[in-house]
């Protein structure tokens, strides 16, 4: 249940604090008095999108926050833990929203910060809002299959997901064929294309490495001359200069007069020895590398003519030999694809017709679910219609298969449309709910639908903006005594202008719309028994509240105080 809710600097609401409990709430006021406002503030804490024009003017930020008291095996827990949120079963789970001047938003849950779409998967396990205009929605025949789903619970569940699965593998064939089928002119162009290309650098016969070895060979053709010269030289200066031979004389007069002095000449001589050897034979090596120089103009015109072509193909298909490879890997199996393309369009018939048996295969037994859950959800529906001042009302889910032309036509969803379909008064025909429903009869409807639901989908808090709007007399007491019973399941709240609503409520909370210093605010007061007599006066009497409109009040209270004993 929902403990606690603070809010800061919303809309007209300065500064408000108010404590929750157990049971029917109700929260009356004048029109204007900032109502709604409580409800934008939950539907805030829900994960609803918030404004810049929703913060109160002259502030920062508006702050919401909500306290909520949740039994350990309630299925939010389980939510929190998957989105990586940090929660405690055995303590109370605290949401913050705050919203800036700037429209930016910060949420945390537990003070841990969260984005939107968490706080919104948290908050559809917290909060069920039905505004003033919910009950729209019930005109739109799109949702009537969504209810029904849902109604039928776990069973229909798994089989929809599997369903879903065959229903993507066959859309995932079908656009491939389509694509294929439709595009047979472009096509045939990109076959020419790939063809000249395949042919290209097929011709090329690639060798991966072949570019750094040729730049290579190049460098050293493109520059014998100048080798053999210098080579040349080099042998020169160490042969016919004398290099050797005077290298050779001073080390023979040191082995003259090495035996004088060994301690100092011996070092010298092994060193003269090396650098001799050394010498000799880098003279030799140099001669060979000479006489292997020669220039080759044919070999270097052979090279420059392949690096040319290697670039060019480097410009047309990838920036090294193997990316150029890849692609021609790549061109080659779209080419055989498109070469064959009739063969892969027959195998792909095959693939997209095997993929729907399964897909329809599943949205059969899909519809059958569906079949037994309309029965039940129909019955559930007249039941709680009977306890609405709507008992002769007849309901019905009525399925049928959506269809082009002969064939079965699928979506996401299966293969199904529902309709919801009232005759509100015995002898006459069922129509479409939207077609012939009043206002009052859509909110009861969906109030029925919510008393439904209420015990399926687990969610505490259950808040009803006017939903008695377009109601009087028995239908308003009834409307107060089927959320009176919702409430035994979970938290209600409600805002509303009706009297036979408020007197039944477990809790009273009157909005009030304040100046002071030339500012408007509103406060939140929880009512004990003599203030909450004068709001039911002041609802019932108007402007001008009489002893009777209290003594009315007070029988009203005492009416429903009994009602709910019993």
């Amino acid at each position: 249940m929902l403990r606690e809710l603070s809010i800061r600097n919303l809309a007209v609401i300065e500064q408000v604090t108010v404590g929750f409990h157990q049971g029917f709430h109700v929260l009356t006021g004048e029109t204007g008095a900032g109502k709604s406002i409580l409800i934008d503030a939950l539907g805030l804490v829900a994960g609803g999108r918030g404004a810049a024009d929703m913060v109160r003017h002259g502030c920062d930020k508006a702050e919401i926050e909500a306290m909520f008291d949740l039994s350990d095996t309630h299925p939010v827990w389980s939510v929190l833990s998957r989105l990586g949120v940090t929660a405690d079963p055995q303590e109370m789970l605290v949401i913050r929203r705050e919203i800036s001047t700037q429209g930016k938003s910060v949420s945390r849950i537990n003070g841990q910060l969260v984005n939107l779409t968490m706080l919104r998967e948290v908050g559809e396990c917290l909060i069920n809002l039905h505004g003033q205009h919910e009950h729209q929605s019930l005109i739109k025949t799109e949702k009537h299959l969504e209810w029904l789903d849902l109604y039928a619970g776990i069973p229909l569940m798994e089989k929809k997901r599997l369903y879903q699965v065959a229903y993507r593998k066959h859309q995932q064939i079908r656009t491939k064929l389509r694509e294929l089928e439709d595009s047979a002119r472009q096509n045939m162009q990109m076959l020419d294309l790939y063809r000249f290309q395949i042919e290209e650098i097929s011709a090329a016969s690639l060798v991966i490495g072949e570019d750094e070895a040729l730049i290579e060979e190049k460098r050293r053709l493109a520059h014998a001359e100048k080798r053999l010269d210098y080579a040349s030289e080099a042998y020169s200066l160490l042969q016919a200069a004398g290099g050797l031979e005077k290298l050779g004389a001073a080390l023979a007069r040191l082995e003259d007069i090495r035996a004088y002095d060994h301690a100092v000449l011996d070092p010298l001589v092994e060193q003269l020895q090396s650098a001799y050897y050394q010498a000799e034979d880098a003279a030799f090596q140099l001669r060979g590398y000479r006489d292997g120089i020669e220039a080759d103009p044919e070999r270097l015109a052979y090279i420059e003519e392949r690096l040319d072509l290697i670039h060019s193909l480097k410009r047309k298909y990838g920036e090294t030999i193997p990316d150029i490879l890849a692609y021609l890997e790549r061109i080659s199996s779209t080419a055989d694809k498109l070469e064959n393309r009739d063969e892969y369009c027959q195998q792909l018939r095959a693939e997209e017709q095997a993929a729907y048996d399964a897909a329809m295969s599943q949205a059969l037994a899909l519809s059958g679910l569906r079949r037994h859950a309309a029965v039940r959800l129909a019955e559930a529906i007249e039941s709680e219609l009977k306890h609405l001042q709507m008992e002769r009302t007849t309901f019905r889910v009525h399925l049928d298969q959506l269809r082009d032309g002969e064939t079965v036509r699928l979506t996401a969803q299966g293969a199904d449309e529902a309709v919801f379909m009232i005759a509100p008064n015995p002898g006459e025909p069922l129509k479409p709910l939207n077609k012939i429903a009043s206002g009052g009869e859509m909110s009861r409807i969906m109030l029925a639908l919510k008393a439904i639901f209420a015990g399926i989908d687990l969610v505490p808090v259950l808040v009803f903006d006017e939903v008695d709007t377009g109601v009087s007399g028995r239908a308003a007491q009834a409307i107060a005594e089927k959320m009176s019973d919702l409430s035994k399941r979970c938290q209600v709240f409600s805002i509303t202008h009706l009297p036979q609503v408020a007197c039944m409520a477990d809790h009273h909370y009157e909005i009030c719309k304040n100046i002071i210093a030339e500012r408007t605010s509103t406060s939140v007061t929880e009512l004990q028994v003599f203030r909450r007599i004068e709001e039911l006066a002041r609802m019932l009497g108007g402007v001008e509240v009489t002893e009777k409109t209290r003594h009315h009040a007070q029988e009203m209270l005492d009416l429903a105080s009994r009602r709910k004993g019993a």
